[in-house]
């Protein structure tokens, strides 16, 4: 019996102290407290072509504040933005206000009803922009928390400025963030320079309005990307240079030994394109014709020609046209290159003396077929160059 005394006192002893204090239930929301909801959508408003956020805030189920900002097409033969902000007046469930449009300066009138309709709310009125009004009915339209348009506010342009390599942005696709009140500055700088500019980053964005900086997607030769990335960084009103996303598929490229291609600290580019140019006029079927290396973006475009199979009696003609890109593999240097090889792009035409079949092709080099059969050649060069495929299930070359 003292044996089993004991033993009770050493459990007891043993056993982990528990806290006497009870847990505190969570605190209850102050359904007095101020809440921000958004809405990201109004159906309907502007053929569907406005960009819209209105912003609320309230106290229990009644707006004490309402802040509309809407991107709008400033004309209908561009892709220019405009945009207003407006703050609004509340009376009841009546929204209105006036402004000016931040770019054009024309005047803007908005006057809204708002009926919540259950868990969605419905908006009715009209907003006139300059002589133009717009009539408002727009139904089930939600509304989502601060935090959840916070989230939905985050913006990639996809700018790297340092990449560990080329796997996932292009060797001569170079990104830039400006400020706007700095882009036309920046643009202007780029005239008279060995550069391409992509023509559609030069329309202003909503995103771009509202964040108050632009993208600008340049291309230029690999060789050179990296001078163009530390000058655009030391431009005023630059936020961001790097490389970016661009015309280089890891899917079509080959990484090979850089030792036996270099002439110099350049690639040897006549080794270069006798190399490819043999290989793909085997697997093409086609006669080798001429090649161009763009001193801009550091491509090279080589041609061949060969019968056409369409109707061999007509003794027709394809022209085959690849385009190719050759830079290291990663920024900085390295003793690997990596070449990428663009899908040929083929057009047949009637070359033969005397009176010509004039002929049309209606299909677009964009669609799946002929276009991207290249016979094998990709698998062919990395024979040739003794190199290496990109794995993509597991993000390393093989």
């Amino acid at each position: 019996m003292r044996a089993l005394l004991f033993l009770a006192t050493g459990l007891l002893l043993a056993m982990p102290v528990v806290a006497t204090a009870q847990v505190k239930p969570p605190a209850k929301t102050d359904p007095s407290a101020a809440e921000v909801r958004y809405f990201t959508s109004i159906d309907g408003l502007m053929d569907g072509n406005a960009d819209v956020i209105l912003k609320e805030t309230r106290k229990g189920k009644a707006v004490t504040a309402a802040v509309l900002d809407i991107c709008f097409p400033a004309d209908k033969t561009t892709d220019r933005k405009d945009r207003f902000v407006v703050n609004l007046a509340i009376n009841g469930q009546t929204l209105s206000g006036t402004t000016q449009s931040l770019a054009d300066k024309v005047p803007v009138t908005v006057k809204l009803n708002r009926k919540p309709t259950g868990d969605t709310f419905e908006f009715r009125g009209q907003i006139t922009i300059g002589t133009n009004t717009t009539e408002v009915a727009s139904t089930d339209n939600s509304d989502i928390s601060e935090k959840e348009f916070t989230d939905s506010q985050v913006v990639d342009d996809g700018i790297t400025p340092s990449p560990k390599d080329f796997s996932e942005v292009s060797p001569e696709a170079v990104g830039v963030r400006v400020k706007l009140e700095s882009a036309l500055d920046f643009l202007k700088s780029l005239k008279g320079q060995d550069v391409e500019v992509a023509l559609n980053s030069l329309a202003v964005s909503c995103d771009a309005l509202r964040g108050g900086q632009q993208t600008i997607n340049l291309t230029i030769d690999p060789d050179r990307a990296a001078a163009l990335i530390a000058k655009a960084k030391a431009t005023p009103g630059v936020t961001l240079a790097g490389w970016t996303t661009g015309v280089v598929g890891m899917d079509r490229t080959i990484r090979f030994a850089a030792a036996n291609w270099h002439d110099g600290d350049k690639v040897n580019r006549d080794k270069l394109v006798a190399t490819v140019s043999g290989v793909l006029a085997k697997t093409l079927s086609a006669k080798f014709v001429t090649s161009s290396w763009s001193t801009t973006t550091g491509k090279l475009k080589l041609t061949f020609k060969r019968p056409s199979p369409v109707y061999p009696a007509l003794e027709l003609t394809d022209t085959i046209e690849v385009v190719a890109l050759v830079a290291p593999d990663k920024p900085g240097g390295s003793d690997k290159l990596m070449l990428w090889l663009g899908n040929p792009v083929t057009t047949t035409a009637d070359e033969g003396a005397g009176a010509k079949l004039l002929l049309s092709d209606e299909s677009s080099g964009d669609e799946e077929g002929d276009q991207k059969d290249d016979s094998g050649s990709i698998d062919a060069l990395t024979r040739e160059l003794k190199g290496q495929r990109w794995d993509a299930d597991k993000s390393v070359w093989k």
